[in-house]
């Protein structure tokens, strides 16, 4: 059936419509669009502020600020950044976690340094326990010899670098076999001989631990960088005087740069 004059204008009048509701509509749609881009970008720029200023604290800054929070450390702060004793590896392992604080942006971990410093205290605590005679110092790494060296001088306790003599703590026919009541190593994956023939014969184990080590088998643990020459430097240098302090032992303690070379030289990263 033909369609009157009346029913095509009026079909033509409510297309008319739908095409300007639909106008509307996306018109609106399209404010609607710009208001949300406007907000996102508002807040974008309050992110990117409040990220600037996290920046702009240098790490300095904040261990000065853990520093003062501490009553007295062993050292000031700024000599612990010197030596990086807080920079650990990328890699953390859940035994490890609860030393670190952060990361850095090149992904290296970073140790809370005022709770070394407590650790540091505990693990001379715990050396002072045994006397120099009953301990042993085992460091395969070869940037600690130097300051294993100059700890075993002073201290008076035996310390294989170097080389660890495979079961010397458990073989008694070898002519070097030892009776000890502490093993004290470097690092639990190096010193590994000396870990296990500890744990064998029972004999508690004292350790410097990075962020990248397992503490399986380990009694005792002082976190720190254990990678770099400066840093095994000062934890030996300060246990050298706890222990000596501790033990009442009759001797001079050398200076900090008899245990890191080129210590004056130094400078604490910004």
């Amino acid at each position: 059936m033909a369609k009157t004059n009346k029913e095509t204008v009026t079909e033509n009048a409510e297309k008319d419509i739908d095409k300007k509701v639909e106008k509307e509509t996306a018109e609106e749609a399209k404010i609607n669009k710009k208001a949300k881009l406007a907000k996102l970008l508002e807040k974008a720029k309050k992110l990117e502020k409040s990220v600037q200023e996290v920046k702009e604290v240098s790490l300095k800054e904040k261990l000065e600020e853990e520093e003062g929070e501490k009553k007295e450390t062993l050292i000031p702060m700024e000599d612990y950044l010197k030596a990086s004793i807080h920079l650990g590896t990328r890699v953390i392992t859940p035994d490890m976690r609860k030393y670190v604080y952060r990361r850095r942006a090149d992904g290296l971990a970073v140790f809370n340094t005022a709770l070394l410093d407590d650790m540091l205290r505990e693990g001379a605590d715990y050396l002072a326990k045994f006397d120099p005679k009953n301990i042993i110092v085992v460091c395969k790494r070869e940037a600690g010899w130097k300051a294993v060296a100059k700890f075993a001088e002073v201290t008076g306790i035996r310390t294989y670098a170097k080389k660890y003599p495979a079961g010397i703590l458990t073989n008694t026919q070898l002519e070097d076999f030892v009776e000890t009541e502490l093993v004290f190593i470097c690092d639990p994956w190096l010193d590994k001989n000396a870990l296990n023939d500890a744990n064998i014969v029972h004999v508690p184990v004292l350790s410097v631990c990075d962020t990248n080590n397992f503490t399986k088998g380990v009694d005792k643990v002082i976190p720190g960088n254990n990678k770099s020459a400066k840093s095994l430097g000062i934890i030996f240098y300060l246990l050298t005087k706890l222990y000596v302090e501790k033990k009442k032992i009759d001797v001079e303690v050398p200076p900090i740069q008899d245990f890191i070379e080129g210590w004056d030289n130094l400078v604490a990263p910004k």
